[in-house]
């Protein structure tokens, strides 16, 4: 693997910053990692939808996983060194995110909606044919919640991987007052994961199309978050 693409595995200098900021990032760093890791060991995990995510893998196509933003702190112990690639804000949040994420196995590219997007999303491409995977958290980094943007579906065309519709639900959690209004799973409580078919997006597809795949994403991890709920439900049953 050559150096620009090991480079999305090892953490940013921070010489830019300030000395409190820099003891900010690596405090932050260390305390989301030991956090989520600590909380994901003693969830009991069930999965669902496994033979999608098989299915990308016998077709011989790399995930675009894509999930809803407050599902990340399982998500990304779930997913973890599997060298999947994901996007980090171009921030001081974006810096000590990027560091847990990649003591995970991550790799981090910095852009988003608001900066550097474009040239984040060429990276991405770039790092899928030299055969890595990769993630959105596909309405972040600001929202609206549950609302599926298009840079997914962009990358699935130009890179002909499929997308792949990705939920955790928690039985029991806590609720972060945030714009996504981000979950915390409660330690030792069960967690379901959720994988829905895969949805390509041909290589000519036009800006309509790709609207549609984008809307067929939106259907999907809606009705994910609806399978996670009647799951949960049933718990409350037994």
């Amino acid at each position: 693997m050559d150096e620009k693409i090991q480079q999305v595995f090892k953490p940013a200098d921070l010489s830019a910053y300030s000395f409190k900021q820099r003891f900010l990032i690596r405090f932050a760093d260390w305390a989301f990692f030991l956090l989520i890791k600590f909380i994901g060991k003693t969830v009991k995990i069930e999965t669902e939808g496994a033979e999608n995510y098989e299915a990308v893998e016998r077709a011989g196509k790399l995930p675009i996983i894509c999930f809803w933003h407050n599902r990340i702190f399982l998500g990304t112990f779930f997913h973890r060194n599997r060298r999947i690639v994901v996007i980090t804000s171009q921030s001081f949040d974006g810096e000590y995110i990027a560091r847990f994420i990649q003591r995970f196995g991550y790799g981090a590219v910095r852009g988003s909606s608001t900066r550097g997007g474009v040239g984040a999303l060429v990276e991405m491409i770039r790092l899928m044919k030299n055969g890595l995977a990769t993630s959105f958290s596909i309405d972040g980094p600001k929202g609206p919640r549950y609302i599926a943007k298009s840079g997914a579906c962009l990358l699935a065309k130009k890179t002909g991987n499929p997308m792949l519709p990705f939920l955790v639900e928690a039985e029991k959690f806590w609720t972060i007052k945030s714009w996504d209004r981000l979950q915390i799973p409660k330690p030792f409580t069960r967690a379901r994961f959720f994988h829905a078919a895969p949805i390509y997006v041909e290589r000519n597809a036009t800006d309509e199309e790709i609207e549609k795949k984008r809307e067929e994403l939106q259907a999907s991890l809606d009705d994910l978050v609806e399978r996670g709920k009647r799951w949960r439900e049933s718990l409350e049953t037994v």
